[in-house]
């Protein structure tokens, strides 16, 4: 009788080591699951796949090339400096966020504050432009200046496409009335056409317009 119990542990041992293995080998198993996702995930974060990319992707983004706006009191350290007037933006400064993530198409102003708040780069085109008026005897001759909040890269801008820019305004002095030339109101409508067909012709030749605002120099219409 006492031999049968012995032999019953006997042969429940070898079950009972079986047993084991078969749980160390699930837990090294687990292990090395959970090892590979944090390594994967890890990597993942290290190539900008997930969540920590983000920094990554911003910084690939931003080109250090495109526009910067200029804020005033920038504006006004680069004249202190002897720099003149505007020429401080080109360091980017106060403002680049903003000016890097979209263009405007005018000075902004803050809320409770009087004036703008970017800085106002001039540029006055050397030739004066001369145009017949749309359906009329009539012909304008005006001198055109620009504006803009941005640093001297989009006055180069204009500089280099001179030739396209200088076309583009002649094309929508053509398309103006007589209605146009002889009021106020008109006026002021033609330089807002003016500054989208500008802006349109930069964009096309440099990813970027910048110009805010048209201003008339000499205004003849005979």
């Amino acid at each position: 009788m006492s031999d049968a119990p012995a032999a019953a542990d006997a042969a429940a041992a070898p079950k009972k080591k079986g047993k084991m293995k078969m749980i160390l080998i699930g837990v090294v198993g687990v292990v090395v699951l959970l090892g590979g996702g944090v390594g994967a995930g890890l990597y993942a974060a290290g190539s900008g796949l997930v969540g920590g990319g983000g920094h990554a992707e911003a910084a690939h983004e931003e080109d250090p090339n495109k526009p910067h706006l200029v804020p005033k009191s920038e504006q006004k350290r680069a004249g202190e400096g002897g720099e003149g007037e505007g020429e401080g933006g080109g360091h980017g400064g106060g403002g680049e966020g903003e000016g890097e993530a979209k263009e405007i198409t005018g000075a902004p102003t803050p809320p409770g504050r009087g004036g703008e708040e970017y800085a106002s780069n001039y540029y006055a085109m050397e030739k004066e432009f001369t145009a017949n008026l749309q359906d009329s005897v009539h012909f304008v001759q005006v001198g055109i200046a620009v504006s803009t909040p941005y640093d001297e890269k989009v006055i180069n801008n204009l500089k280099t496409n001179d030739i396209a820019i200088r076309s583009a305004i002649l094309m929508t002095l053509g398309d103006t009335t007589e209605d146009q030339v002889f009021t106020s109101a008109g006026k002021q409508h033609l330089q807002k056409r003016l500054v989208d067909s500008i802006n349109a012709t930069l964009r096309e030749k440099e990813g970027f317009g910048g110009i805010s605002n048209v201003y008339f120099t000499n205004f003849v219409v005979q």
